[in-house]
């Protein structure tokens, strides 16, 4: 760098301060020439590390020995509301809350329309193969076929103990809950001749005097001009486990899992269609999906093995560093296994898509270890390999300290979200990074030094058999000349043909650096930018929120045909919010019933919220039985004596402390509305003079859908504003850290906008990969820039060819093995893992195209334009080399 080159804090104190002596004398030493301190920390360590590469090897490797021993303290955690629930989430503490007052009595008063947690259940999707009507006696017989093999299911325990359904079941009066549309499957026949009426969409069984929703369990219904159901498509069966105590808990788990089982043989009803769900069917189905991938784990080792064993072999058998391509791989491995035994040693939960980790730290691990040898290769093969290693660790510490710290720092910033998956995943990722640096300049600089002292002494790259170089094997067969000979003739070090440079090497400095350099290829790149950055523009605005729990799943799971079922005949009637009133409220104030009921009124009004035949609420039905009697107590120990569970009386049963009412969702269907009726009956109840709070089971996973948004654009924010501040601090120059600032906004853009026009939402998955791009996307265009302005050449043409022969081939060599590493991921039939490919192939594809490309283009032009205003005099400033 030039004595009058301006670091950018320098460039912007100067400006700011011109009377400051001082300042103007540019003695705020530190920020000025970090980069040089690097350069000479690194230098020393390439040194030390020169004379002990063994010590350098064995200590990294025993502490890897020592920290995998925390994998015997994992903590695996797959719980779905910990990782795709917000910690922060309104509706956790809204359970809370609910649960305080109101208590599930799973032995004589079941309902399930006001459980507050995903309880143990086992949910049936039956159509007709055919989709036709299930209104049929034969039909019901059949199904009434299958409710019997799943109440008699017979399952044992750990003990070899006996159980079936009717042992764990959640109760109501004192009987097993069990599908009540049954009850009617012996009367089919009288509906089919219309002798018994099905009043569509409220009905009372004349038997049993039971409410029949019929929206809640019947879909695909026809019906006759006055209301009554003709014919129906899908019925759901539910059935219900207890969780009175951890072994009835145990049991109702135990009998899902038993159960899944059979179903999986089949139930012997081919003419039938019938889909399976259970309450942990979204966590063991996306164990199944993590479990999956390491089949392609090893796939994606062997294609990046073959990869970096190629790539490093040059045309010189005594130079190339074959070896040291494996050695990167290992040494990424062992730093991430060092990390993963760390974290766990210290406690921090294992999750799922943490095995997304080592496809990723396979590309990135290696990434350095690409521009370290290229540093390497651009040292004299004269020198000594202590010089060579202290040259090669100067030259790459910038670069390699910018590439891992920024991905570093990006994952810890999302660290400080509020959700618990991406929080352990960053943790996780930051950390394998951070083991990955100090193992690269350690453990894998150390081999380099072996790998240097066999390339002193003319040793075969694979074979470490001594050789002739290319100079003294002339008169050697084509074959040894093409396969064996490389290095430098000791009798004449400097002769041309044992100092040729690499092919692709040529490439870029001779035909990529000369075409970049034409004024109408830059033209070409300008415009090619600018229609990039509109279509990844415009791809921002049809971004989409919501992760939906089918998508934690296998494209080939068991319970995709379920949600399919419920996608298309039960999303209309989807959930049944519940109203809660607390506090001191006066019930037989007549004003405070009317103002009570005139909020469930104002919530049925809602166009996501179905009207009152669809709503369960104890104050509308005792007003009604207020004109026969008007004591509660015989209210409630009459017919509906249901509504015992919905009002909880003080300690002295003097007044009511609390009490809620049921509406139903209509017609939401989207993640969007989800998020809407939410927030709106939320807000609702926060206006309203009463202490009103409205919650349902899945408003823990909504919670998601209103902060998402926010969360990703502040995280992706913060991570880019602290990545130009680090570029600021080792690349010393001002233009520099602009255009590597320009970089992150515009692949951040362009990643966001491609993403959703491929088809991912805002989510927990895609904001971890989004906050990691940030990182990945200073990358490459952080290692061009710094080479740009080092570079000690006076023209822009000139540094365009500079820093594309020094870092044209490790940027491509550094994508490839990336793009390798996590390919395979695209293979797996799950939509966590291709939206991982999706990401990070767009990341970096766009970060490679800016940093071999766009950064030199504009460097170039800008310091033209710079040169040409400096000549006609119009600017006293300097140009920062």
């Amino acid at each position: 760098m030039k004595e009058n080159a301006l670091s950018s804090l320098g460039y912007i104190l100067t400006k700011c301060f011109p009377d400051v002596k001082w300042i103007q004398e540019r003695k705020f030493f530190f920020f000025e020439t970090f980069d040089s301190i690097m350069s000479k920390v690194f230098f020393r360590l390439g040194e030390l590390i020169a004379d002990y590469p063994k010590s350098f090897i064995v200590i990294p490797v025993l502490i890897t020995a020592i920290s995998v021993t925390g994998f015997l303290r994992m903590n695996w955690i797959d719980d779905p509301e910990f990782l795709f629930s917000p910690l922060n989430g309104r509706a956790r503490q809204e359970r809370d809350f609910i649960e305080g007052y109101f208590k599930m009595n799973y032995t004589d008063s079941f309902n399930e329309d006001r459980l507050t947690r995903n309880d143990p259940y086992v949910q049936l999707g039956i159509t007709k193969t055919d989709s036709s009507n299930i209104i049929d006696q034969e039909v019901m017989n059949k199904i009434d076929s299958i409710d019997g093999i799943v109440r008699n299911f017979e399952f044992h325990d750990e003990e070899g103990n006996s159980y079936t359904y009717n042992d764990i079941c959640a109760k109501a009066g004192g009987e097993c809950v069990r599908p009540r549309f049954l009850d009617l499957s012996d009367r089919i026949h009288e509906v089919k001749t219309r002798k018994l009426n099905l009043t569509f969409p409220v009905m009372i069984n004349p038997t049993t005097f039971d409410n029949y929703i019929f929206p809640f369990f019947l879909a695909g219904v026809k019906l006759y001009p006055e209301n009554s159901i003709m014919s129906a498509e899908a019925i759901k069966l539910s059935y219900w486990g207890s969780e009175e105590n951890q072994e009835m808990k145990h049991l109702s788990t135990l009998w899902e899992e038993k159960f899944l089982a059979h179903f999986k043989k089949g139930l012997g009803e081919p003419s039938l269609s019938i889909a399976m769900y259970h309450s942990r069917t979204a966590t063991q189905e996306m164990m199944n999906n993590v479990m999956s991938m390491f089949p392609y784990l090893t796939v994606a080792v062997f294609l990046i093995t073959v990869f970096c064993l190629a790539s490093l072999t040059l045309g010189d058998c005594v130079r190339s560093k074959t070896w040291l391509g494996l050695v990167a791989i290992i040494n990424s491995a062992l730093a991430s296994l060092t990390a993963f035994g760390v974290l766990m040693h210290c406690g921090v939960p294992m999750i799922g898509i943490n095995m997304a980790a080592p496809f990723l730290m396979l590309g990135i691990g290696i990434d350095d270890a690409f521009v370290m040898l290229s540093a390497w290769h651009r040292t004299r093969p004269q020198y000594s390999v202590r010089e060579r290693m202290a040259q090669t660790y100067a030259e790459s510490a910038v670069s390699i300290s910018i590439t891992s710290i920024t991905d570093m720092i990006s994952f810890f910033i999302g660290t400080f979200t509020y959700f618990a998956s991406v929080r352990v995943f960053c943790l996780y990722l930051g950390i394998s990074v951070l083991m990955a640096y100090v193992w690269h300049i350690t453990l894998f600089g150390a081999c380099l030094a072996l790998s240097g002292r066999a390339e002193k002494q003319q040793l075969h790259n694979i074979t470490c058999k001594r050789v002739k170089s290319s100079w003294e094997s002339s008169e050697e067969s084509a074959f040894y000349r093409r396969f064996c000979a490389g290095g430098v003739a000791a009798s004449d070090p400097s002769n041309p043909d044992d100092n040729q440079p690499q092919a692709v090497v040529i490439l870029f400095r001779d035909y990529v650096a000369h075409c970049l350099n034409l004024p109408v290829i830059k033209g070409v790149v300008v415009v090619a930018f600018a229609a990039y950055l509109a279509v990844a523009v415009y791809g921002c605005t049809t971004f989409n929120d919501g992760l939906q729990l089918r998508k934690t799943a296998r494209y080939d799971s068991y319970s995709i045909p379920f949600y399919d079922f419920t996608d298309k005949y039960f999303s209309s009637f989807a959930y049944r919010p519940m109203i809660v009133f607390t506090g001191n409220i006066t019930y037989s104030d007549p004003a405070n019933e009317r103002q009570l009921l005139e909020f469930v009124e104002k919530v049925e009004s809602h166009e996501f919220i179905g009207d009152e035949f669809y709503t369960d609420c104890w104050l509308r039905q005792w007003t009604k039985y207020m004109a026969m009697q008007s004591i509660l107590n015989s209210f409630l120990s009459g017919d509906i004596n249901r509504y015992r569970a919905d009002i909880v009386f003080s300690e002295d049963n003097s007044r009511i402390v609390a009490s809620r009412c049921l509406v139903q969702s209509v017609n939401v269907m989207n993640a969007i509305n989800d998020r809407r009726l939410m927030q709106d009956l939320r807000q609702w109840a926060d206006e309203s003079k009463f202490n009103v709070t409205v919650y349902h089971p899945l408003f823990i996973f909504f919670d998601h859908l209103s902060v998402v948004r926010s969360t990703i654009l502040k995280a992706i924010s913060c991570a880019a504003l602290t990545m130009v501040l680090i570029c600021v601090v080792f690349i010393p120059n001002p233009i520099s850290s602009l255009c590597v600032g320009f970089a992150i906004v515009s692949i951040e853009t362009g990643v966001i906008g491609y993403t959703s026009l491929w088809g991912v939402n805002f989510d927990m998955m895609s904001m971890i990969q989004l906050i990691m791009c940030v990182g990945f996307s200073v990358d490459f265009t952080a290692h061009i820039s710094y080479s740009y302005l080092a570079a000690k050449v006076d023209t822009p043409e000139e540094r365009v060819r500079e820093c594309l022969t020094s870092l044209g081939l490790p940027v491509m060599q550094g994508a490839l093995s990336t793009l390798i590493g996590v390919l395979p991921l695209m293979l797996i039939p799950s939509y966590m893992f291709k939206t991982f490919f999706k990401t990070v192939f767009l990341v970096i594809f766009f970060a490679t195209i800016h940093g071999i490309f766009l950064i030199p283009t504009f460097l170039s032009m800008f310091e033209s334009m710079l040169h040409k205003r400096k000549v006609k005099g119009t600017t006293k400033m300097e140009i920062p080399t």
